[in-house]
C-alpha cells in the first residue's frame, strides 16, 4: 500500500476513534452539514446539469476512444471547467486503443432468409465473411468439440435481479471470455446474447477479450429477441445456418486525455476526495445514460461548490476519466500518476441518470465506518462491495471507493445500445443524482481528521 494511502488509513482510524464508533449523527453534528441544504437545494433547481448533457450527447455525440468526437468532449469538459472559476483545470496525456467499428452484417441464410440486427464487440477482429452452422451454449461448460467449425451462440440471459447490475455482472463474462473461450474450441464466430432485461429488438455491445495464444475469431451481439429465436429452432433440431461480416478493425494507439479540476481545501489542501465519472462511451447511440448523466453530475457538483460562502477543508478533485468503456485506461493512468498522493475518497457516478438509492463501497471497515458516519445527512444507505470502474485502481491500493448506485433498470435498458440518448434521461432524477454526489463529496471534504 502506499504511503499515502496508509497515512489516509490512519487518518480515517483516527476520526473513528475520536467518534467512539457511535451511531450515525444527527445531521447537524456533521462538519459541513450545516451548508447541505443549500447545496442540495440549488442541486435540484439549477438546470446547469441537464443543459450540459443536452450539449455533450446532442452536439459532441457518441466518443470512443480513439475518436475525433471524445477529444472534442475532452476540450469542451475542460473549457467549461475554466468557465466555472475552478482554480485549477488541466488535462492528462493517456494513451488508448482505437478499435473502429466498420460496416457489420448479419444474415440469416436458413432456415429463412433474413437480415438481423448486430453490433459487433468491441475489440473483435473483422471478418470478410464467415458463414457457418449455429450452435446454441448456456455456458462455458457446454463448450467442446462440436463447435469445432460452427458460429457459437452464447444464449445467456441476463437475470433480472435488484440492483440490475448484479445480473449484468453476472452475465457479461460471456461477452468479455466467450468468443475466445469458443475460438480455443475451433469455432469460427461468437455471437452472444445482448446483456438486457428489458428489449425492443435492440443489440447491446460491449468489450471483449482474446486470450493470448487463442487465434481471435469475429464476436457481435445479437439481440434477446432473436437470440431465443435462434435457440428455440436449434431445440427442435432445425438447422440455422448465418452469415456474418464485419469491418472492424485495431488501429495504433492514440493519445487521449483524461480532465481534471480542483477545489483547493482551505485547511489540508494535500488530502483529496476524488469525485469522477467517465467521459468516453461506446460508438452507438449518444452516451447520455453512459456516461454523459454521470459527467455532468460532476461538473455540475463543481459549480455548486465553488457558489458555497466558503471553501471545502479538504482540496476536492473532479476527474473526467478517458477510455473506461473498452480499456480503463483513464483510472490505470490517474492511479500510477497520483497514486501516491493523498486520497480520502474516491466517489463516482457511472451508473445513469436513475433516482440515489444507494452508496456502494469497498474498504477497510475503519473506512466504510467513517463513510456511514458522514453520509448519514445524504440520507441514503452505504452497501459494502464495489464502488466503480475508473476508481478501482485506488481502491485496490486501499483507497476508500464508493459509488453512487441509482435506480438501474432504465439504463440497461438502454446501455451500449443506439437507444442511448436524451429523451431516456429523466431532468428530476439527473438532478437528484447531482444533490446526492455533492453532498456526500461536501461532506467527506469536511469531515475531521
Amino acid at each position: 500500500m502506499p504511503s499515502s494511502h496508509l497515512r489516509a488509513c490512519v487518518a480515517l482510524l483516527a476520526l473513528v476513534a475520536v467518534a467512539g464508533l457511535a451511531p450515525a449523527a444527527p445531521p447537524e453534528e456533521v462538519p459541513g452539514a450545516d451548508l447541505l441544504p443549500t447545496l442540495q437545494a440549488a442541486a435540484r433547481s439549477d438546470p446547469f446539469a441537464f443543459q450540459l448533457l443536452a450539449h455533450l450527447v446532442d452536439e459532441i455525440g457518441p466518443r470512443l476512444a480513439g475518436s475525433p468526437e471524445l477529444e472534442r468532449a475532452v476540450g469542451w469538459a475542460e473549457e467549461t471547467f475554466k468557465g466555472l472559476g475552478l482554480e485549477r483545470v488541466w488535462r492528462e496525456e493517456v494513451l488508448v486503443p482505437h478499435w473502429q467499428r466498420g460496416v457489420e452484417r448479419l444474415e440469416m441464410l436458413a432456415p429463412e432468409h433474413r437480415q438481423l440486427p448486430l453490433l459487433g464487440l468491441g475489440g473483435s477482429v473483422g471478418t470478410a465473411g464467415v458463414e457457418a452452422p449455429v450452435v446454441v451454449v448456456r455456458s462455458f461448460a457446454e463448450l467442446g468439440p462440436a463447435v469445432q467449425g460452427k458460429i457459437v451462440l452464447f444464449n445467456v440471459p441476463m437475470e433480472r435481479t435488484r440492483p440490475a447490475l448484479r445480473g449484468y455482472g453476472e452475465a457479461a463474462r460471456y461477452r468479455s471470455e466467450g468468443p475466445s473461450r469458443a475460438a480455443a474450441c475451433g469455432a469460427v464466430a461468437a455471437l452472444v446474447r445482448s446483456l438486457a432485461t428489458t428489449s425492443l429488438a435492440t443489440p447491446h455491445t460491449g468489450g471483449t477479450r482474446y486470450a493470448e495464444g487463442v487465434p481471435p475469431i469475429p464476436a457481435a451481439a445479437i439481440t434477446v429477441e432473436d437470440a431465443e429465436w435462434i435457440a428455440r429452432l436449434v431445440a427442435r433440431g432445425v438447422t440455422v445456418r448465418l452469415r456474418l461480416e464485419m469491418g472492424a478493425r485495431t488501429l495504433p494507439e492514440v493519445t487521449s486525455h483524461n480532465v481534471l479540476a480542483e477545489i483547493r481545501g482551505c485547511e489540508w489542501p494535500e488530502e483529496i476526495v476524488l469525485v469522477g465519472g467517465h467521459l468516453d462511451s461506446w460508438d452507438v447511440g449518444r452516451g447520455a445514460q453512459d456516461n454523459g448523466a454521470g459527467v455532468v453530475q460532476v461538473m455540475a457538483a463543481m459549480k455548486l461548490f465553488r457558489a458555497l460562502p466558503r471553501p471545502p477543508r479538504r482540496t476536492i478533485r473532479a476527474v473526467l476519466f478517458t477510455n473506461e468503456e473498452n480499456g480503463l485506461r483513464g483510472g490505470k493512468d490517474y492511479a500510477a500518476r497520483h497514486g501516491s498522493e493523498l486520497h480520502v475518497a474516491a466517489i463516482e457516478t457511472d451508473l445513469g441518470a436513475g433516482r440515489p438509492l444507494a452508496w456502494a463501497a469497498e474498504g477497510q471497515p475503519e473506512a466504510l465506518a467513517w463513510l456511514r458516519r458522514i453520509a448519514a445527512p445524504v440520507g441514503l444507505p452505504v452497501q459494502e462491495g464495489g464502488s466503480g470502474a475508473d476508481t478501482s485502481p485506488l481502491a485496490a491500493a486501499g483507497v476508500l471507493g464508493v459509488g453512487l448506485r441509482p435506480e438501474d433498470e432504465q439504463y440497461f435498458a438502454v446501455h451500449h445500445t443506439h437507444a442511448d440518448t436524451l429523451d431516456k434521461i429523466d431532468p428530476a432524477a439527473l438532478a437528484e443524482g447531482t444533490a446526492a454526489v455533492a453532498g456526500l463529496v461536501w461532506l467527506a471534504a469536511n469531515a475531521p481528521r
